[in-house]
Protein backbone atom coordinates (compact mmCIF):
# COMPACT_ATOMS: atom_id res chain seq x y z
CA UNK A 1 0.00 0.00 0.00
CA UNK A 2 1.03 3.81 -0.56
CA UNK A 3 1.31 5.97 1.78
CA UNK A 4 -1.02 8.99 1.12
CA UNK A 5 0.61 12.50 1.21
CA UNK A 6 -0.05 14.19 4.15
CA UNK A 7 -0.10 17.98 5.11
CA UNK A 8 0.92 19.08 8.71
CA UNK A 9 0.85 22.29 10.28
CA UNK A 10 2.59 22.45 14.13
CA UNK A 11 2.22 25.62 15.89
CA UNK A 12 2.88 26.82 19.69
CA UNK A 13 0.65 28.68 21.02
CA UNK A 14 1.00 30.98 24.55
CA UNK A 15 -2.05 29.73 26.03
CA UNK A 16 -2.86 26.48 28.20
CA UNK A 17 -4.46 23.71 26.17
CA UNK A 18 -7.68 23.51 27.99
CA UNK A 19 -8.24 26.85 26.35
CA UNK A 20 -7.10 25.69 22.51
CA UNK A 21 -8.86 22.73 22.82
CA UNK A 22 -12.30 24.84 23.50
CA UNK A 23 -11.28 27.16 20.26
CA UNK A 24 -11.77 23.82 18.38
CA UNK A 25 -14.80 22.70 20.37
CA UNK A 26 -17.23 25.96 21.26
CA UNK A 27 -19.32 26.97 18.69
CA UNK A 28 -19.34 30.66 19.81
CA UNK A 29 -14.93 30.27 19.52
CA UNK A 30 -14.37 28.39 16.12
CA UNK A 31 -16.19 30.70 14.21
CA UNK A 32 -13.67 33.62 14.72
CA UNK A 33 -11.00 31.99 13.71
CA UNK A 34 -11.69 29.00 11.11
CA UNK A 35 -12.33 30.40 7.62
CA UNK A 36 -10.20 33.18 7.21
CA UNK A 37 -11.14 36.05 4.57
CA UNK A 38 -14.60 34.65 4.48
CA UNK A 39 -17.86 35.15 6.44
CA UNK A 40 -17.88 31.47 8.32
CA UNK A 41 -21.86 30.49 10.03
CA UNK A 42 -21.41 26.94 11.96
CA UNK A 43 -24.77 25.37 11.51
CA UNK A 44 -23.90 22.81 13.95
CA UNK A 45 -21.15 21.77 16.62
CA UNK A 46 -21.32 18.53 17.84
CA UNK A 47 -17.84 17.24 19.57
CA UNK A 48 -18.61 13.43 20.27
CA UNK A 49 -17.73 10.66 18.44
CA UNK A 50 -20.29 10.33 16.01
CA UNK A 51 -21.25 14.15 16.46
CA UNK A 52 -20.83 16.34 12.99
CA UNK A 53 -19.30 20.05 12.58
CA UNK A 54 -21.26 21.52 9.81
CA UNK A 55 -20.00 24.50 8.66
CA UNK A 56 -20.62 27.31 5.51
CA UNK A 57 -18.38 29.56 4.69
CA UNK A 58 -19.56 32.69 2.62
CA UNK A 59 -17.42 34.35 0.05
CA UNK A 60 -19.81 37.12 -1.13
CA UNK A 61 -22.96 35.74 -2.99
CA UNK A 62 -21.45 32.21 -3.08
CA UNK A 63 -21.02 29.97 0.23
CA UNK A 64 -18.91 27.09 0.55
CA UNK A 65 -20.15 23.83 2.83
CA UNK A 66 -18.13 21.76 4.82
CA UNK A 67 -18.63 18.49 6.74
CA UNK A 68 -16.68 17.37 9.73
CA UNK A 69 -17.68 14.03 11.41
CA UNK A 70 -16.08 13.06 14.68
CA UNK A 71 -14.84 9.81 14.91
CA UNK A 72 -12.56 10.31 18.19
CA UNK A 73 -12.39 12.95 20.78
CA UNK A 74 -10.16 13.05 23.73
CA UNK A 75 -10.44 15.71 25.64
CA UNK A 76 -8.28 18.29 25.61
CA UNK A 77 -6.13 16.02 23.81
CA UNK A 78 -7.03 14.68 20.13
CA UNK A 79 -9.67 15.46 17.48
CA UNK A 80 -9.93 13.24 14.64
CA UNK A 81 -12.96 14.03 12.15
CA UNK A 82 -13.63 13.14 8.38
CA UNK A 83 -14.36 16.40 6.45
CA UNK A 84 -16.00 16.50 3.43
CA UNK A 85 -16.92 19.12 0.86
CA UNK A 86 -20.61 19.33 0.66
CA UNK A 87 -23.74 20.81 -0.67
CA UNK A 88 -26.36 23.15 1.26
CA UNK A 89 -28.06 19.94 2.39
CA UNK A 90 -24.33 18.65 3.67
CA UNK A 91 -24.30 15.69 1.14
CA UNK A 92 -20.80 15.05 0.01
CA UNK A 93 -20.04 16.64 -3.31
CA UNK A 94 -17.66 17.63 -5.47
CA UNK A 95 -15.57 21.23 -4.62
CA UNK A 96 -16.83 23.33 -6.87
CA UNK A 97 -13.89 25.10 -7.37
CA UNK A 98 -11.76 22.08 -7.58
CA UNK A 99 -13.45 19.36 -8.74
CA UNK A 100 -10.35 16.62 -8.38
CA UNK A 101 -10.12 17.89 -4.69
CA UNK A 102 -10.38 15.07 -2.36
CA UNK A 103 -13.97 14.45 -1.08
CA UNK A 104 -12.76 13.22 2.24
CA UNK A 105 -9.88 14.59 4.56
CA UNK A 106 -9.24 12.73 7.41
CA UNK A 107 -8.06 15.33 10.24
CA UNK A 108 -6.22 14.68 13.39
CA UNK A 109 -5.66 17.76 15.36
CA UNK A 110 -3.14 17.15 18.73
CA UNK A 111 -3.10 19.52 21.89
CA UNK A 112 -0.05 18.36 23.68
CA UNK A 113 0.91 20.66 27.48
CA UNK A 114 4.46 22.26 26.68
CA UNK A 115 4.36 24.35 30.13
CA UNK A 116 1.95 27.24 30.12
CA UNK A 117 1.58 27.27 26.47
CA UNK A 118 -0.14 24.50 24.12
CA UNK A 119 1.63 22.41 21.03
CA UNK A 120 -0.50 21.68 18.35
CA UNK A 121 -0.29 19.35 15.36
CA UNK A 122 -2.76 19.58 12.27
CA UNK A 123 -2.20 16.20 10.11
CA UNK A 124 -4.74 16.67 7.09
CA UNK A 125 -4.46 13.67 4.17
CA UNK A 126 -6.93 12.35 1.77
CA UNK A 127 -9.53 9.45 3.19
CA UNK A 128 -10.73 6.70 0.73
CA UNK A 129 -9.38 9.36 -2.13
CA UNK A 130 -9.19 8.55 -5.74
CA UNK A 131 -5.97 8.53 -8.18
CA UNK A 132 -7.16 11.93 -8.99
CA UNK A 133 -7.90 13.22 -5.72
CA UNK A 134 -4.61 12.18 -4.61
CA UNK A 135 -3.25 13.81 -7.65
CA UNK A 136 -4.70 16.78 -6.67
CA UNK A 137 -3.54 16.67 -2.84
CA UNK A 138 -0.63 16.56 -3.71
CA UNK A 139 -0.26 19.36 -6.36
CA UNK A 140 -1.53 21.81 -4.08
CA UNK A 141 0.10 20.57 -0.63
CA UNK A 142 2.42 23.26 -0.14
CA UNK A 143 0.19 25.87 -0.36
CA UNK A 144 -2.42 24.82 2.16
CA UNK A 145 0.04 26.45 4.90
CA UNK A 146 -1.62 29.83 3.71
CA UNK A 147 -5.41 29.36 4.49
CA UNK A 148 -4.36 27.00 7.96
CA UNK A 149 -1.54 29.63 8.53
CA UNK A 150 -3.61 32.77 8.07
CA UNK A 151 -6.32 30.99 10.09
CA UNK A 152 -3.86 29.98 12.40
CA UNK A 153 -2.98 33.87 12.99
CA UNK A 154 -6.21 35.00 13.67
CA UNK A 155 -6.41 31.68 16.38
CA UNK A 156 -3.39 32.83 18.24
CA UNK A 157 -4.92 36.80 18.06
CA UNK A 158 -7.97 35.02 19.71
CA UNK A 159 -5.93 33.80 22.51
CA UNK A 160 -4.42 36.76 23.33
CA UNK A 161 -7.75 38.58 23.77
CA UNK A 162 -9.33 35.58 25.68
CA UNK A 163 -6.32 35.66 28.28
CA UNK A 164 -6.21 39.80 28.14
Amino acid sequence: MTELPMFVMEREFDAPRELVWRTWTELELLGHWYGPGVETVVHKLDVRVGGAWLNEMKMGERSGYQRCDYTEVVKPERLVMLMSTTDADWNLAANPMMPDWPRVLLTTVTFEDAGSKTKMRLEWSPHEATDAEIACFVGVVENLGKGWGAGMVMLEEMLADLQA
